[in-house]
């Protein structure tokens, strides 16, 4: 059973939270503060993080920028703040999913367990499948829709990347980290660019959808 970790200072929040998650059988503990929730996934054993921005002593930003340090749990940013500037540092600092205050819990236990699906996709061993994609990583292969595609090097990394977490929104900057890691030259363009090389060659597959979405101002996903 999956055990997923509340990180909220409001009890009353904390509590509907847990009400709701435990509702649709999942295992739940809570944190008041952030330092506690850090200690807590260094100990291992939680499947995903609901998390607080507000709280008492440390900044969601800066546990979620701890928590990567120690694990690739999914993580989803629960707070009252609502500026495009808030998200996307969320989203930079490696967060999954981004939930504002007044919130409906039915639908913060479907974004949990939507995370919880894609990560244990992401885990399994060989060819993972991604809505109507299917990955290789080590044999650095991508068919889409049962075709094969013929990718370069940096299309396959970029592909890959958002292929792994499914609907998640990645920034340009966390895309030019996974691909162009070792490249001398990267920027937004670059991003850009790549993405409409790979629009076109998934056109020629399926020319009805565009399963790459972009989300102005933040980055892209891909809906798995």
């Amino acid at each position: 059973m999956s055990r997923i970790l509340i990180v909220e200072d409001e009890v009353a929040i904390a509590d509907a939270v847990a009400y709701a998650l435990r509702s649709e059988g999942l295992e739940v503990e809570h944190c008041l503060l952030g330092s506690q929730a850090v200690a807590r996934i260094r100990d291992g054993g939680i499947d995903a993080v609901v998390l607080d921005v507000g709280l008492p002593d440390v900044d969601g930003f800066e546990v979620c920028r701890q928590i990567r340090r120690l694990s690739d749990v999914p993580v989803i940013f629960l707070t009252a703040r609502h500026d495009e500037v808030d998200t996307i540092v969320g989203l930079e600092l490696g967060a999954d999913d981004y939930v504002a205050k007044p919130f409906s819990p039915r639908e913060l236990v479907a974004r949990v367990r939507a995370r919880l699906r894609r990560n244990r996709a992401a885990e399994s061993p060989g060819w993972r499948r991604a809505g109507d994609f299917e990955v290789d990583d080590d044999g650095h292969q991508i068919r889409y829709r049962g075709h094969a595609l013929a990718l370069t090097r940096y299309e396959f990394a970029l592909l890959a990347a958002l292929l792994r977490r499914p609907g998640a929104i990645l920034t340009r900057a966390q895309l030019m980290d996974r691909a162009w890691a070792d490249a001398g030259e990267s920027g937004d363009r670059t991003v850009d660019t790549h993405v409409k090389t790979l629009r076109a060659k998934l056109r020629a597959v399926a020319g009805d959808v565009d399963p790459i979405r972009t989300h102005r101002g933040l980055g892209y996903s891909v809906e798995g």
